[in-house]
């Protein structure tokens, strides 16, 4: 079970979310945890739990959007034998499991309307009955739930309910993605780094700098959880002792593409001042056909300076 010592960090916002989460742990208010995927959001959810007084108790969680909307009731509320075709048993759902604890409603945002409906009443009465059952079931939890889909937007069109939204958001604790926390980057790098190389028996004594860098320039639309797989992969892979940039597995296929002025810049930024000069004269050449007239006239010189210029860049007109 995840404590608030678990979380690595030095960003100074994450910082004053793991404040709030401590003053509001030991009450049983109900937490919204928003963030984009991997962010950490079930980790700040059980550190909640672990310091509250039903530390002690159940911490279940269920991930709304993994459970097909023709299972989602049985899963929360459980269902008694013969309640449907193949239960041959009666079987607890996740609120009667959480008895005493805290059920945390990951990605509430893809759960059902209808569902909604039953898991507000929950909240409301703290009973509810099994799929097929007659009986009400008392079930005393704390509801943490977290989305990583506007919650606000999505009541607005009539997709989530008002009335669920104000009861499972009486604390908003946002945490931000990790391209917004460069300084954790490096950090949690060297974290991963640290306990892959103990659970692989490695030696890494470190990152390289020009490895780091690159580290440090990616977007991580997967954040914490994506920079922990890459790490995770270069440790297993690696047989040096140190992970250096063809170690580093980046994928990018879901980062922002790069416009083609900020490839050109980009480009640009490792040249000397003669090497750019270069390339605008080639470039400006080619334009006019190999016209040293014309070319001079673009690049405002004078003939014999451009050509002073080409035998200085060995330029040669392609054949």
């Amino acid at each position: 079970m995840a404590e608030f010592k678990d979380i690595i960090t030095q960003d100074t916002h994450i910082l004053k979310i793991i404040n709030v989460a401590k003053k509001i742990a030991a009450s049983d208010i109900s937490v919204l945890i928003t963030g984009e995927s991997g962010t950490g959001k079930n980790l700040l959810a059980s550190a909640i739990h672990s310091s509250s007084h039903r530390g002690s108790g159940p911490f279940i969680s269920v991930n709304c959007s993994a459970i097909p909307d023709s299972l989602i009731e049985s899963e929360l509320f459980g269902y008694e034998k013969g309640a449907f075709t193949g239960a041959v048993s009666t079987r607890k759902g996740k609120f009667e499991m959480a008895h005493e604890g805290t059920l945390f409603l990951d990605e509430i945002g893809d759960m059902n309307i209808s569902v909604q409906t039953k898991i507000l009443q929950v909240i409301e009465t703290k009973t509810f009955h099994r799929v097929g059952g007659e009986q009400p079931i008392y079930a005393d939890v704390r509801i943490i739930s977290s989305t990583n889909k506007d919650l606000v937007r999505k009541v607005q069109k009539d997709e989530f309910r008002m009335d669920l939204y104000y009861r499972i958001r009486e604390i908003l604790l946002h945490i931000p993605p990790l391209r917004e926390r460069p300084g954790d980057i490096s950090l949690l790098a060297q974290h991963f780094l640290k306990a892959f190389c103990k659970d692989f028996g490695k030696k890494i004594k470190g990152i390289s700098n020009v490895a780091m860098n690159y580290i440090l320039k990616h977007e991580w639309p997967g954040n914490i959880r994506e920079l922990r797989n890459i790490i995770r992969t270069a440790v297993a892979l690696n047989d040096k002792d140190m992970i250096w940039l063809e170690d580093i597995p980046v994928r990018t296929e879901f980062a922002p593409q790069e416009s083609e002025e900020a490839r050109e810049t980009s480009r640009f930024e490792s040249l000397s001042l003669m090497e750019v000069e270069k390339i605008h004269i080639e470039r400006v050449l080619r334009f006019c056909g190999w016209n040293k007239s014309k070319a001079a006239s673009i690049l405002k010189i004078s003939r014999p300076r451009l050509h002073r210029k080409i035998k200085e860049y060995s330029l040669r007109e392609p054949k």
